[in-house]
């Protein structure tokens, strides 16, 4: 374990319990000059002493993981680089430094919190006030105006959560148990219970209907539930895996309603929009978790070194799905390996994003051209790896590969995403997918960043315009291409 200096964190945890220095010091068994020496960052909080404190206080080490920390920072750095302008609009002085968000983050952590969430607030505030103007004919909202997004609530709702939504699992696995749902092979038993508790029989669509999903909003090609009739139907054009997984879906709202709306009411979402969203997102982690019972799949994936293509097999489910449950197993005490988890397209919108540690996606400057999530465009239905570091020197592993839907005939319009999977490198050794790379050699990670606006690479070859905040060199292109030297740029007229 590298030094962790984690002095404030600890002397909030002491302040929190009402304990003086020499009262903790008892507890753990430690002298109060030592961990005084801890409390000021003189001396790193060490495993042995993260030991005692679990077994004292019942504490969560991972509360002295340095991933919030790294959370923080990415989250600080997006916040700053998107008030900058208007920061410099108002004549509010220099930008702040990397060192200094990292000193905040570090010894402040707190503060860092509720700057963001004071950001966020003005944010939603700034969002609703345009289309509010927009709503009374006032022009002066601009062309950029719009309504609050609900799905960025509700990808933060799961971001807070290290997306993972332990009530959800322990019931889901819970309840695979009772209904002895088979690995691979759930269809009859989820059969059996929506017709035996809940009196739904399964049917079929015959045509596909479009609309949005269950939940509040309306209701899905893939799924329509009468509730008057108490008939679930289902596409046709579903693999048993799909199906599988909307019947899970239906019993997620049938089973689980009061926890469901006890969360999402809990939640503190802005609309109705939001919170519909939420639910949705909430039933569908309750039937990968049911399809996916926790203690079975964790044991199965590290036993396959976290094979994905093996675990498809295994489950009898998708790429995808697969990928998305990895990104789920942060039980406490029963941890998988921390994954960060993303869908994007052709052009780039990324439509699904989960972490469950500190990896951070810009929202305001779309993603990294040179991450390997695009170049499996150029290989579809293969696996691509890549080492990748990012401005702050983490190095991460990620893989990535093409899936395709179609749920029409000859001339049809289907649907392809990239979707990829990322850990921090220390954790690369317990995949299949490090096998043959060499993890510490300083030159083979690839430099990418979380997008051009907040990315520092200004050498980068593929930089598509200046991070915000710094001003365009006389020498640089607007693009980020080859520099001009000042005379050509004169010459050209530019």
């Amino acid at each position: 374990m590298k030094k962790t200096f984690m002095g404030v964190r600890l002397r909030r945890l002491r302040e929190e319990r009402g304990m003086t220095q020499v009262a903790l010091a008892r507890a753990l068994d430690l002298s109060a000059s030592y961990l005084n020496q801890i409390e000021q960052n003189q001396r790193p909080l060490t495993v042995p002493v993260l030991l005692k404190i679990n077994a004292v206080f019942g504490v969560d080490v991972q509360r002295f993981s340095d991933d919030d920390e790294a959370r923080l920072i990415a989250g600080l750095r997006d916040v700053l680089a998107d008030t900058t302008t208007d920061r410099a609009a108002d004549g509010l002085g220099e930008a702040v430094s990397l060192a200094e968000i990292r000193e905040l983050a570090a010894n402040m952590p707190a503060v860092a919190r509720t700057l963001l969430a004071l950001h966020r607030g003005r944010r939603e505030a700034h969002e609703q006030l345009e289309a509010l103007s927009l709503h009374l004919g006032d022009d002066r909202a601009g062309p950029a105006a719009q309504a609050p997004m609900a799905y960025e609530e509700v990808r933060d709702f799961f971001f807070a959560r290290h997306n993972h939504i332990a009530e959800l699992d322990d019931a889901a696995e819970r309840l695979a148990a009772a209904w002895q749902l088979p690995p691979g092979a759930p269809e009859p038993g989820l059969l059996y219970r929506l017709e035996t508790a809940h009196g739904v029989r399964v049917a079929q669509l015959a045509e596909p209907r479009p609309g949005p999903e269950p939940g509040g909003a309306g209701e899905s090609a893939q799924r329509r539930f009468d509730a008057a009739a108490r008939v679930l139907y289902l596409s046709p054009a579903l693999q048993p895996a799909q199906r599988a997984f909307q019947m899970a879906t239906q019993l997620a709202f049938l089973e689980m309603a009061q926890e469901l709306s006890r969360m999402v009411e809990g939640a503190g979402l802005s609309g109705d929009a939001a919170r519909s969203l939420a639910r949705i997102g909430l039933a569908n982690y309750f039937a990968g978790a049911l399809l996916l019972p926790y203690a079975l799949f964790l044991h199965s994936a590290e036993a396959l070194h976290y094979d994905i293509e093996r675990l498809e097999q295994r489950w009898g489910v998708g790429f995808e799905t697969v990928c998305h449950r990895l990104s789920t197993l942060q039980r406490a005490g029963a941890r998988g390996v921390p994954f960060f988890f993303i869908r994007v397209d052709r052009a780039g919108n990324i439509s699904k994003r989960q972490s469950a540690t500190h990896f951070h996606f810009s929202k305001i400057g779309g993603t990294c051209p040179l991450w390997n999530v695009y170049e499996a465009f150029a290989q579809p239905g293969r696996i691509v790896r890549q080492l990748a570091r990012m401005p702050d020197g983490r190095v991460y592993l990620w893989i990535a590969r093409t899936v395709t839907r179609s749920i029409g005939g000859w001339g049809t319009p289907g649907k392809t995403f990239s979707v990829a999977l990322g850990c921090d490198v220390q954790h690369a050794g317990q995949l299949v997918y490090a096998r043959g790379l060499d993890l510490l050699d300083p030159e083979a990670p690839v430099p990418i960043g979380m997008g051009c606006k907040v990315c520092e690479r200004t050498a980068c070859p593929q930089r598509a315009f200046p991070p915000v905040g710094r001003p365009l060199e006389v020498n640089e292109d607007v693009a980020g291409f080859t520099p001009y030297r000042v005379s050509e740029i004169a010459v050209r007229g530019t």
